[in-house]
């Protein structure tokens, strides 16, 4: 009897010990996962720098065909230094595919009227092809009806609220270009996005709003947060796409997220800082942009596709 008891707590204590190191081996491996999780990140400069390339032939068909190559016209209205530097940058990025730009310069004391003179004669020139008034301006300015002076046809930022409008029901019209960036590299990933929850942080009119209405146009049902969203962490963790579009450095937190969620950052924060946490982050989505490098490098190239484009169609070969 007494053989048998021992030989019974003997078993007893192996299944045991097989038990506990199963379940430390089965813990060992869950910790090193999430250690080792690495995200997929989503290379906004790599497929900027390829739109570019088929910009570039689209451009020499169009002087091959005798047409004047695509001009993108810049207005900046006074001296805000980094205003200034945007708009050099975009001057270059012209340069990089062909296509020629135009660079107007108006005083900090330009008025409404005046603004709105200039846009009107880049609405009538045949040889521009898009227009891009740099925000913000100063603010004596209406700067509103400044974007909505803007020829539909020219509006290569996607800027004017005909545009909204004609996007919000599924019209052609050019987008505003950071929200058709992030479609185009969500796009480009192949992320599913019909039947998808997408929440979207912030609604300013040329970010938050139509990135919202693309996205819902591509069949995703989308919640908008703002500053008076309510439980916005909770909010958040049911997203499986997350477009973080408010402007404040890390202020979506990598415990709002849910496991496999997509991470699309539109912001860019001093010090080269997004508004989503991406060491937090990262530890639970499957794709994320980065910053720098992510969704910013996409606007530029957007803003020369949408130019290139108003191109081809002045010249009826679109």
């Amino acid at each position: 009897m007494g053989a048998c008891v021992s030989t019974a707590l003997a078993r007893t204590y192996c299944s045991c010990v097989e038990f506990l190191a199963e379940l430390h081996s089965a813990s060992g491996s869950e910790i090193m996962s999430n250690s080792t999780h690495t995200p997929i990140l989503m290379d906004g400069k790599a497929l900027a720098g390829k739109i570019r390339e088929e910009l570039k032939g689209r451009v020499e068909s169009l002087v091959n065909l005798g047409v004047p190559k695509p001009v993108l016209a810049t207005i900046l209205v006074g001296d805000d230094p980094a205003s200034a530097t945007y708009v050099k940058m975009k001057g270059k990025a012209c340069e990089s595919v062909g296509m020629g730009s135009v660079k107007i310069e108006m005083p900090e004391t330009t008025t409404t009227e005046e603004l709105l003179a200039k846009i009107e004669e880049c609405n009538a020139a045949p040889d521009i092809h898009g227009i891009l008034l740099q925000h913000p301006v100063p603010p004596q300015i209406d700067e509103r009806l400044a974007f909505d002076t803007i020829d539909p046809a020219k509006d290569a930022d996607g800027v004017t609220t005909l545009g909204f409008g004609r996007i919000a029901f599924g019209e052609p019209a050019y987008p505003c270009c950071t929200p058709a960036g992030i479609l185009r590299l969500l796009d480009e990933y192949e992320i599913e996005l019909e039947g998808k929850h997408a929440v979207v942080v912030g609604r300013s009119p040329i970010l938050g709003r139509p990135v919202a209405m693309m996205l819902l146009h591509r069949n995703c049902t989308v919640t908008i947060c703002h500053s008076r969203t309510r439980n916005l962490p909770e909010v958040v963790s049911q997203g499986d796409i997350v477009v973080a579009a408010v402007g404040k450095p890390e202020f979506i937190k990598g415990d709002w997220i849910k496991e496999g969620s997509v991470i699309m950052d539109a912001g860019y924060n001093p010090g080269n800082i997004g508004d989503a946490d991406f060491e937090g982050c990262s530890k639970k989505a499957s794709h994320i942009t980065p910053v720098p490098g992510g969704v910013g490098p996409m606007t530029i190239a957007m803003l020369l596709s949408h130019t290139v484009q108003a191109a081809e169609k002045s010249a009826g070969v679109a």
